[in-house]
């Protein structure tokens, strides 16, 4: 079978693109892994933050948001967006502070707060470990799995196939027709949209498109026990300038340096000294004392160099489309990238 569109990669971005692209003409969705989102997606700190990355990211994140707040009928049944807050704390140099109230908008406010409303918010954190602070109110969870889930039941409603355990291994133009080889078999599509995540330019290199200089980075993240004493279930995000980052997460805490090492695409796994490091920090800027880490994992963000996303035909082959460099934002990002991809996609016809 001959598909319009050929989609590889099956999380978040590819899904939300293929579901988009699923109203106007047939899609197969390819994934390397038994399971869709399995490197990226499924490790997000699943934060909705409108203020954070470069201002054409905080541009796109703003946009999506109405996507969260009001999805099409049918595409969950809970909501995708939960109240959680942010707060951004400093122990001395607050230049970061500053830098952050500056991004402040109507639609997106952050105000100063003093240290006594920050310990009110976040009584987990040591007062002697606080100077200043600023509130961001309308940081919030994302539902993940329901937004991912939601993509993939619409974009099969829609007549999709999605292909678990189909690993690229050749891709190779003919004519105005992709063939693209998985194994023994052979797909063909007019158009490919490349989401493959930290293996883009490896996707890309395949079909003898031009390389994007994606830099995959590790992210490391914990969950460990709350302190009994404390009902944090209403706490904020607390990010600590120059620091680490924390939430309360189903009733435990959700910790992550906010590191950015870069490495080679791969199923990432985090680094015993790095958890460590990080065990170390908590307990000496909160009230928690860690007797075990129940578990611990990294995710990959994949980066170009002026951090945002690339969206766009490639400059080289023909029909050959980029969704990637996401940058850690492509939860945030996927409803509003999905639907100016498809666009693009569709009328270039």
């Amino acid at each position: 079978m001959a598909y319009d569109f050929i989609v590889i990669g099956a999380g978040i971005s590819g899904a939300s693109v293929a579901y988009e692209l699923a109203k106007s003409g047939s899609v197969a969705l390819f994934e390397a892994e038994n399971t869709p989102g399995y490197h990226s997606t499924s490790r997000s700190a699943a934060l909705f933050t409108p203020n954070f990355g470069t201002p054409q990211v905080s541009e796109i994140n703003k946009a999506s948001k109405v996507f969260f707040l009001d999805p099409p009928e049918g595409f969950c049944e809970a909501p995708l967006l939960i109240p959680r807050g942010a707060l951004t704390v400093a122990s001395n140099e607050r230049s970061g502070l500053d830098d952050l109230l500056k991004l402040s908008s109507a639609s997106s406010p952050i105000y100063e707060i003093s240290t006594e409303e920050a310990l009110k918010l976040a009584p987990i954190m040591r007062p002697d470990k606080i100077t200043a602070a600023v509130y961001e109110p309308n940081v919030m969870d994302i539902d993940v799995a329901s937004l991912h889930q939601g993509y993939l039941r619409g974009f099969k409603r829609r007549g999709g196939e999605l292909l678990l355990k189909h690993r690229i291994n050749r891709i190779e133009r003919q004519s105005d027709t992709w063939s693209v080889t998985s194994g023994d078999r052979t797909y063909k599509g007019r158009k490919i949209i490349n989401a493959a995540g930290a293996w883009a330019d490896q996707v890309g290199e395949l079909a003898g498109a031009m390389t994007i200089g994606l830099v995959p980075k590790r992210r490391t993240a914990i969950i460990v026990d709350s302190p009994e004493c404390l009902d944090l279930s209403a706490m904020p995000l607390v990010d600590f300038i120059g620091g680490a980052y924390l939430k309360p997460e189903a009733g435990k805490l959700m910790v992550s340096p906010g590191d950015e090492t870069p490495v080679k695409p791969q199923d990432i796994q985090p680094d015993d000294f790095e958890v460590a490091v990080l065990v170390d920090w908590l307990e000496s800027n909160t009230l928690v004392s860690v007797d075990r880490v129940e578990h611990s994992w990294a995710g990959l963000r994949s980066f170009v160099a002026d951090g945002n996303p690339v969206v766009k035909f490639d400059n080289k082959v023909a029909d050959f489309f980029w969704l990637a460099g996401q940058g850690g934002y492509g939860i945030m990002m996927a409803p509003t990238l999905a639907k100016r991809a498809a666009l693009q996609l569709l009328s270039a016809d």
